[in-house]
C-alpha cells in the first residue's frame, strides 16, 4: 500500500514537500516516481529515482523539484516555487522490477497511491 501526503492549498512561489511509504510491501521496490494529473489532462510523471538513486526530472519542474528516496520504500518530493500550472493531483508509484530512469511511462509501474492535492493559486 502507497500512502501519500502533504499536498494542500499554495499561493505562488511557495514551496511544499509530498510524502510517499511504501507500507508492508512485499515485493522488491525497485523505480518509485511522482506523477500528477490535472483535469482533463494524461497522467505525467514529473520525477522518478531509481533504486540507486538516479533521478529523472520533466522539462516542467528541472530546478524547482527534488526527488529524494529517503530508504528503499519512502520518497519525497520537494516542491519550490509552486507556479498555478503545477495543481494537480500528485501520484506516488513504484514498480516491482528492474529499471532504469528513463522508464517514466505510467505503464512501468505496479503499484499506485490514491494520490494528494496540490493547488497553487
Amino acid at each position: 500500500q502507497l500512502v501519500e501526503s502533504g499536498g494542500r492549498s499554495v499561493q505562488a512561489g511557495e514551496s511544499l514537500r509530498l510524502s510517499c511509504a511504501a507500507d508492508g510491501a512485499t515485493h522488491r521496490v525497485y523505480c518509485m516516481g511522482w506523477f500528477r494529473q490535472a483535469p482533463g489532462k494524461e497522467r505525467e510523471c514529473v520525477a522518478a529515482v531509481t533504486r540507486t538513486h538516479t533521478p529523472y526530472y520533466a522539462d516542467s519542474v528541472k530546478g524547482r523539484f527534488t526527488i529524494s528516496r529517503v530508504d528503499s520504500n519512502t520518497l519525497w518530493l520537494s516542491m519550490h516555487d509552486l507556479r498555478p500550472d503545477d495543481t494537480a493531483t500528485y501520484f506516488c508509484a513504484y514498480r516491482t522490477e528492474t529499471c532504469e530512469s528513463t522508464m517514466t511511462g505510467t505503464a512501468f509501474f505496479d503499484f499506485w497511491g490514491q494520490g494528494t492535492q496540490v493547488t497553487v493559486s
